[in-house]
């Protein structure tokens, strides 16, 4: 479905997202900012413990930005106190802005597992891949800024230095074979910022990836 404006506790988002579940199916969550996956996060872990794997170029640990707990930079905050995630795995940071020191503190304590866009670069994808923890109910929360601006130009913060499609790729794919993937959101396009449409392309085949890898059981064929 199509994340768009709400009312303030989310209840669009999260009506929707319980509708899906009790049909049988797999949410999957297109466009908005970083408010929308909050609620979307929130309905899925109501039903079961949850690991959040977060593709982003920023970690969105502020715990308000000018007095807005649920907004711009704080969707990861906000899921690490959702009773039920029991694991937040954050991959390709880079940018500067969505948390401070003390943010970052905050979410090491939690016991977030970080793989900044560096770390990547210099040793692979391989560490990445291991941290998916096997048999583990997923929601893949993909801000579609966590890869490169030379990929997808359109995007509200761009930040040089990101993922490949390749790389996104690889890890749904190995999401889906080791664990089983709940939902996903794809947040954060612009798509007026990309005049060649490449970008949405490419969002739009790893949304096609998504959705042909959820809601199997891990060990599945590789779609």
């Amino acid at each position: 479905f199509i994340g768009g404006a709400v009312d303030d506790d989310g209840g669009a988002i999260g009506r929707a997202t319980r509708a899906i579940l009790d049909a049988g199916a797999v949410p999957v969550l297109l466009g908005g900012d970083d408010s929308v996956p909050i609620p979307f996060i929130e309905t899925l872990a109501a039903r079961a413990p949850l690991t959040v794997i977060q593709i982003d170029a920023h970690i969105d640990w502020r715990d308000e930005v000018d007095g807005e707990r649920f907004g711009f930079s704080s969707t990861m905050r906000r899921s690490s106190e959702f009773e039920n995630v029991r694991e937040i795995i954050q991959i390709g940071g880079r940018g500067p802005g969505s948390a401070r020191i003390a943010d970052l503190e905050a979410a090491r304590d939690w016991g977030v597992k970080f793989f900044f866009a560096r770390d990547i670069h210099r040793h692979g994808l391989g560490p990445v891949l291991d941290a998916i923890p096997a048999g583990a109910d997923i929601v893949l929360a993909v801000d579609v800024d966590g890869l490169d601006p030379s990929a997808v130009p359109g995007v509200v913060l761009p930040a040089f230095g990101g993922l490949s499609y390749a790389q996104v790729s690889e890890i749904i794919l190995t999401a889906h074979e080791k664990a089983n993937i709940v939902g996903a959101d794809f947040v954060e396009l612009v798509p007026e910022r990309d005049p060649a449409g490449l970008g949405v392309a490419l969002v739009a085949r790893l949304v096609c990836t998504a959705i042909a890898s959820a809601g199997k059981p891990p060990g599945a064929s590789r779609v």
